[in-house]
């Protein structure tokens, strides 16, 4: 299933719950959909803030994802 589809069924799930509620196999199933969605979420973002470059007036440059972006990947 890619994210288009889990998505789509994210939102199904939270639908279906508001009108008639889900049984706790579709509940159990919208948990895990919900934390794989974070999940892919934070590695896109951590992804995009390792790859950040600051360049100082002198010229230099500091890859602030080698500086500190192995310290937290434990999320």
């Amino acid at each position: 299933m890619n994210m288009e589809e889990r998505i789509a069924r994210i939102n199904e799930l939270y639908h279906k719950s508001k009108k008639e509620g889900l049984s706790e196999e579709e509940k159990e199933e919208q948990a895990i959909l919900r934390k794989e969605y974070v999940a892919s979420i934070r590695a896109n973002l951590r992804g995009q803030l390792n790859n950040i470059t600051i360049e100082h007036p002198d010229g230099t440059r500091e890859n602030l994802g080698e500086k500190y972006g192995k310290r937290n990947q434990g999320y």
